[in-house]
């Protein structure tokens, strides 16, 4: 089941880039929303978390199929993915078993001295996407909260008036008998 969700996260990544431009282009075109910034990181957040399950998706979907492949056919044992051409003859000659993980995704050999090494894979690369794209969207996600909230601030701040006073109503004068007097130096007198 995970390596057909790793495959169907494998061609659905073309999409994910294709949206990214594509959005990038519509933030450079004039005329655009007021509320762009906050939109914006909003927006990047999930297209990041999007990147996050996609790359876990594929790494659990290569563990799914370096799994399957070590328990069918009879060139099965040991697993195909510890015998790759990078792994030295010597080092094949003491491979045991294999031990799968899917939190974090990886695939692990075992020898006989009970030492492990990893197979050939891309499992390291993935994993740290999936842990770079995570942040960046927790980062994006507080980033647009913050960015909302000073939003709805500035727009509750009452505004000035023709005076430059944000507190006193247009047209009153009631105070402006003590602002003089503060001005000249003569308070209270």
């Amino acid at each position: 089941m995970l390596a057909l969700l790793g495959l169907a996260a494998l061609f659905a990544s073309p999409l994910w880039c294709i949206a990214v431009v594509v959005k990038l282009v519509s933030v450079a075109l004039p005329r655009r929303r007021p509320d762009r910034a906050v939109h914006l990181l909003r927006w990047s957040a999930g297209m990041a978390v999007a990147a996050a399950v996609g790359c876990y998706l594929l790494a659990s979907g290569a563990v799914a199929f370096a799994e399957h492949e070590s328990r069918s056919g009879a060139d099965s044992s040991p697993a195909p993915a510890c015998r790759g051409e990078e792994v030295p003859r010597e080092t094949r000659l003491h491979l045991v078993t294999h031990r799968a993980s899917y939190f974090p995704p990886g695939f692990d050999c075992l020898l006989d001295d009970r030492t492990t090494y990893e197979s050939s894979g891309v499992y390291d690369t993935l994993n740290t996407c999936v842990v770079v794209f995570a942040v960046g969207a927790g980062v994006l996600a507080a980033s647009a909260g913050f960015a909302a909230a000073r939003r709805d601030r500035d727009r509750a701040r009452p505004m000035p008036d023709a005076d430059g006073d944000p507190g006193k109503p247009a047209g009153d004068t009631s105070d402006d008998e003590r602002h003089d007097d503060r001005v000249s130096g003569a308070a209270g007198a």
